[in-house]
């Protein structure tokens, strides 16, 4: 069994090591390209303090409409401090990206594609591999990967003598030094990084929480149908909709909102709870997109199992569920694991050439034929 293990770890991470070494690399660097993206775009993400204008996320949804057409959909972020800009996230068009509003006046300050800036490409490359959403069962097959590869490592890891357990020899040479830092190393950290490595599976891949629903008994939540009612009127006002959303839970702060294609589905608002761990908030108030009418309401924490688990998954892998010093933890975890990913690799490159080194020349030869 333990050669069985040895070979499966082994090639394995020959196999899958590079892509799951990319990730975690680019995942990291997110945690310092964030902060410096809005430093260096500024002019996009800092307006003067100033009160906001009374009917901004309609003027906005209606100036999104006039350019983009029926057919698009729109995800408004509010300002959720003085200072910041709001910002439209803008689908379903020819052009997707990112349109940047002044919150006084609602004129626009910028925008930028989808993946235009390093940080925006950076982390359509770390969640989806820059394949939307073909690449995330991708994520999902190297997260599985990393789980194969953890626990032969701790199969191959566990000692016969405790007191040796976490024994690190630097003094032996170069392949000795590798060999306990990869092997000691992975045992040590290879559980924390398996936290930030199964958390972002489970955002990338739908089906994991659906599973997750499906054991815990119960039927995911689908968004509410839109009746046709409304005839050729013109739509509620948004700002209208988003003020009826926060009087349902004593003005709590919008999140999001979703603004559906015309006619298509219903506006669903985002609330940030005060008990809800998530930063951008779960709870989730639908709304007709013509009559205003109040279609269901979902608090955060009556959500179907597998939903519900992203209000501590998702803020657990972004760091901010423990502020800048999870951040930066996961930042370090992220790097451990390239840091033993290349240890692991130098390690077989250099035994695969001490081996050839040790062959009699006539065995080398024939090898070569």
């Amino acid at each position: 069994m333990r050669r069985f293990w040895l070979k499966l770890h082994r090639w394995l991470a020959l196999a899958l090591a590079l892509p799951l070494l990319v990730v975690a690399l680019l995942g990291s660097s997110l945690v310092v390209l964030k902060p410096l993206d809005r430093w260096l775009n500024a002019e996009l993400f800092s307006v003067p303090a100033g009160a906001a204008a009374p009917d901004l996320l309609e003027r906005t949804r209606q100036t999104l409409r006039a350019e983009f057409g029926p057919g698009a959909s729109f995800v408004l972020r509010p300002p959720r401090e003085p200072g910041e800009s709001l910002r439209a996230t803008v689908r379903g068009t020819p052009w997707e990206g990112f349109v940047h509003f002044d919150p006084r006046d609602g004129r626009e300050l910028g925008r930028r594609g989808e993946r235009e800036g390093a940080f925006n490409f950076v982390f359509e490359l770390h969640s989806s591999l820059l394949m939307n959403e073909t690449g995330k069962p991708l994520l999902a097959v190297l997260a599985l990967a990393y789980a194969v590869l953890l626990l032969g490592g701790l199969v191959l890891w566990w000692p016969k003598r405790w007191r040796q357990a976490f024994a690190l020899v630097l003094d032996r040479g170069l392949l000795r030094g590798l060999f306990d830092l990869h092997r000691t190393g992975g045992a040590v950290l290879g559980l924390l990084i398996a936290v930030p490595v199964f958390s972002g599976a489970y955002m990338a891949w739908k089906p994991i929480p659906q599973a997750v629903t499906s054991i815990a008994g119960q039927v995911p939540l689908a968004p509410p149908k839109v009746s046709a009612d409304g005839g050729a009127r013109p739509p509620v006002p948004l700002d209208m909709l988003v003020a009826t959303a926060r009087a349902r839970f004593d003005g709590a702060p919008a999140g999001y909102i979703a603004v559906p294609a015309v006619g298509a589905k219903p506006v669903r608002v985002r609330l940030i709870l005060a008990d809800d761990p998530h930063p951008n908030g779960l709870t989730s108030v639908w709304m007709h997109p013509l009559t205003g009418a109040l279609l269901r309401v979902d608090r955060w924490n009556e959500l179907d199992a597998g939903a519900r688990a992203n209000s501590v998954i998702y803020p657990l892998h972004t760091g901010e569920l423990g502020g800048l010093a999870l951040e930066v933890v996961n930042a370090l975890l992220g790097l451990a694991l390239v840091l033993l990913g290349v240890a692991g690799l130098w390690l077989w490159w250099l035994r695969r050439r001490t081996e050839k080194q040790r062959q009699p020349r006539g065995r080398r030869d024939l090898a070569k034929v």
